[in-house]
């Protein structure tokens, strides 16, 4: 289970994290479900990466894998080309989705957007350190 408690500790290593790399960035945290538990919007993000970073989180935690995986094998002629119009449209693949795992069991995942797919993925991966 993400309590709002990890959720407020993950995201406070995420925001940690974009200082250091100089982006503002947005960040979500999604229980079990997939649903929002937290997100914050760094002062001067991008609004259309409100919605980005909460849906990599959710398809990290759709798919347990981290959404740089995902991409990578959704390329033209891999096995999860096409992927991204599934659900919607609600998949994401592209860098800053990573599973939260607890005992070796995903129980949430962590969505950020706003940098690069490299400063994504850091960001996020500082913030699913901190759970």
């Amino acid at each position: 289970m993400i309590t709002l408690e990890d959720a407020r500790r993950i995201i406070a290593a995420a925001e940690k994290e974009a200082e250091k790399v100089r982006q503002p960035m947005n960040v979500a945290v999604a229980d079990a479900g997939g649903n929002l538990v937290a997100h914050v919007r760094i002062d001067n993000a991008w609004l259309g990466s409100i919605d980005i970073s909460i849906k990599k989180a959710w398809t990290s935690r759709a798919f347990d894998i981290t959404t740089k995986d995902l991409a990578d094998n959704s390329q033209s002629g891999d096995q999860f080309f096409g992927i991204h119009a599934s659900n919607n449209g609600k998949v994401m693949i592209f860098a800053g989705g990573i599973p939260l795992k607890k005992d070796g069991k995903v129980v949430g995942a962590i969505g950020v957007s706003g940098g690069s797919g490299e400063q994504d993925h850091r960001v996020a991966e500082a913030g699913a350190a901190a759970f």
